[in-house]
């Protein structure tokens, strides 16, 4: 409390504070806003049940989704373009020139990636929208109104939609610049974390499960918290020397430094590809496998592919395909986008350019060899650690034996690998940056015990 007090007490902290949850309570109010022509009763009936694509649009826009709002996408759109132009900036070279133009180039991608964001959010909000139309609430409610005409609604959707996206994408800004931590990773976290309150609701009032499985359940996640903090903040630190520089009229060594690698570069992406990869087959499948009325051959076969790639299958034989195939994937991704954003070679050049050295290895290829050697050593082991995260949800709901509940598999579909993440990766960079500015106005840090890494000693 006397760290919260300490906050309060500084005020352009409280300021900032302050901004970043009236930004973060605006996107919460924007989210029970249903976009026109919509029947928000019949929207609420409506919810389908089971794993599907759409399934992960409404986790990262805190179940805007299924509420059909202005929100419905969420900032998933402006991150997706972000990704999209980062990936692209290491293939076409002309973008890779751009990146290198200092300012005048970041606000040339800046905005690419507005305008692809715009492309995607039409896109996506055209789906949504078709979806819409076809779908009615458990009472045979239609959810749009049949007195607007159809093209009206797309075109209005759409707009109110996009626009929708675009005004998180500034308010994302607006936190980043004149409130506390990333703007759009906070705007995800609060998405994600206001869907907490409803899912543990709905699993305390569900008779059918039982107070020691809860309790089991609340000290699994617990711990899952607590991997996830060790997996993203584990490092591998590799010594650095600098050569003796002049310093006024004296020769003098520089500082010894530390070349940090982290044991999840590549962060949350590696589960983000993976999942899309999976839930999109998982999708089409459903689709083909129909309602089991009047079966054909192609809805045949698609119910029985649709079993293997079901991690809440009836046996466990059944369920190995998709464990397998989902941990190959986010090892395979993990590589992959850690190749993307950590050049042995450049990172090597530059060491030699600025006269650093890694003791006991010769600069140059020598150093790349190591620099790749080291990579891979630590790729691995943190790939199959976010694998484990990933799946520890669908484990722990098997052998307990609580497949058959809704409630529990919403529960851990939304606080599962890709959630847990974001939630333990962006509360640790808000907790740094309200540490590093208690510390700066020589308060003591947020936390007492122990210390975060990064924190001055």
């Amino acid at each position: 409390m006397s760290a919260v007090a300490n906050i309060l007490r500084i005020p352009e902290l409280r300021k900032k504070l302050l901004f970043t949850v009236a930004v973060l309570l605006l996107f919460r109010l924007g989210s029970f806003i249903t976009i026109p022509g919509v029947n928000p009763i019949a929207v609420a009936e409506a919810k389908p049940q089971g794993q599907s694509i759409l399934d992960v649009v409404d986790v990262f826009s805190g179940g805007a989704l299924f509420k059909l709002s202005i929100f419905s996408l969420g900032i998933m759109p402006y991150i997706s373009s972000s990704i999209i132009m980062s990936l692209l900036t290491v293939i076409i070279p002309q973008m890779a020139r751009l990146q290198r133009e200092g300012e005048a180039g970041r606000r040339k991608i800046n905005q690419y990636t507005r305008m692809g964001t715009v492309v995607l959010c039409a896109v996506q909000a055209m789906f949504i929208l078709i979806w819409a139309v076809e779908q009615t609430s458990r009472t045979g409610k239609p959810l749009v109104s049949a007195e607007m005409s159809r093209a009206l609604f797309y075109s209005t959707g759409v707009v109110t939609i996009t626009t929708g996206t675009l005004i998180l994408m500034w308010l994302g800004e607006q936190i980043t610049e004149r409130g506390i931590g990333n703007g759009a990773s906070l705007i995800i976290f609060a998405g994600i974390i206001a869907r907490l309150p409803k899912n543990i609701m709905d699993m305390i009032r569900d008779d059918s499960i039982k107070p020691f499985d809860i309790l089991i359940l609340g000290i699994v996640f617990i711990l899952l918290i607590a991997l996830t903090v060790i997996l993203t903040q584990g490092v591998r630190k590799i010594p650095l020397q600098y050569g003796k520089k002049m310093q006024g009229r004296r020769m003098v060594q520089a500082q010894s430094q530390s070349l940090s690698f982290k044991l999840n570069s590549a962060s949350v992406m590696p589960i983000i590809f993976a999942s899309s990869l999976l839930l999109f087959p998982q999708t089409v499948l459903g689709m083909l496998a129909g309602d089991g009325s009047g079966q054909t051959t192609v809805s045949w076969l698609a119910q029985q592919m649709q079993v293997w790639l079901d991690p809440f299958a009836p046996s466990f034989v059944k369920q190995l395909p998709y464990y397998f195939i989902y941990t190959v994937l986010i090892i395979f991704f993990a590589y992959f986008y850690t190749a993307i954003y950590i050049n042995p070679s450049e990172l090597a050049e530059n060491l030699k350019k600025y006269g650093g050295f890694i003791p006991g290895i010769r600069p140059g290829a020598n150093t790349k060899e190591y620099v790749e050697k080291t990579l891979n050593r630590i790729i691995l082991p943190g790939a199959v650690f976010l694998a484990g995260l990933a799946l520890a949800p669908y484990f722990i709901i098997n052998l307990m034996d609580l497949k058959a509940n809704q409630n529990i598999q919403g529960l851990a579909y939304t606080f599962g690998g890709t959630s847990l993440m974001i939630i333990v990766g962006v509360a640790l960079d808000t907790l740094k940056q309200i540490e590093a500015q208690l510390i700066m106005r020589n308060y003591q840090g947020f936390m007492k015990k122990g210390k975060l890494k990064g924190r001055v000693k």
